[in-house]
């Protein structure tokens, strides 16, 4: 069997990855090899998703996918963006983020906000492919749903009525950013 490691730390986006990647493959993750993550210092989801494939790819002998994704709100200037999980490191938690959230868009009549993923994957012989996806929608008045991570509770993906907390996984997986990159990226990479 195949083996791939997905680059991530954050165990919802594991998951998510996981999930979509054909099962002829066995997904390793960081922690089960008590991997460090990389320090983040791109200035965009793509060059931090290749700075972490290039990382991660240090450790293995196969292949690495690995993700950077966030949440960019038009009335915060397209923030937190690149910072969206160290956004919530800064407040103290996801759920603290999203009501420094809510309160900031308050009086705002512009919701607008993009779920932005950029997916890298890096084989053994170090050709190196990388895929974005973007999702537009609205944040939405309150925090909403248990279902999903991160700020999933507050956004509400274009044509839908619900936010991602809110939907069934298999739902939001099928439509969601992650799966956007991921779509493109298994036109190039079929085995994936």
């Amino acid at each position: 069997m195949r083996k791939i490691l997905i680059g991530t730390h954050n165990k919802g986006k594991f998951k998510e990855i996981a999930y979509l990647i054909s099962k002829k493959y066995r997904k390793i993750s960081p922690k089960k090899l008590n991997l460090p993550s990389p320090k983040e210092t791109g200035k965009t989801f793509l060059s931090n998703s290749k700075l972490k494939a290039k990382f991660f790819s240090k450790f293995v002998t196969y292949s690495v996918l690995s993700d950077d994704s966030g949440i960019c709100i038009k009335a915060l200037n397209n923030k937190p963006g690149i910072y969206s999980a160290r956004w919530a490191k800064k407040h103290g938690s996801f759920l603290k983020a999203m009501r420094f959230i809510l309160k900031k868009l308050k009086n705002k009549k512009n919701r607008g906000a993009t779920f932005v993923c950029s997916l890298t994957f890096k084989d053994p012989s170090g050709k190196i492919i990388s895929a974005v996806g973007k999702l537009h929608g609205n944040i939405s008045n309150k925090i909403l749903g248990k279902k999903g991570f991160g700020y999933d509770p507050i956004f509400i993906p274009k044509n839908y009525q619900q936010t991602f907390g809110e939907m069934l996984k298999k739902k939001k997986i099928k439509i969601d950013h992650r799966y956007l990159a991921f779509k493109k990226l298994k036109k190039i990479v079929k085995t994936l």
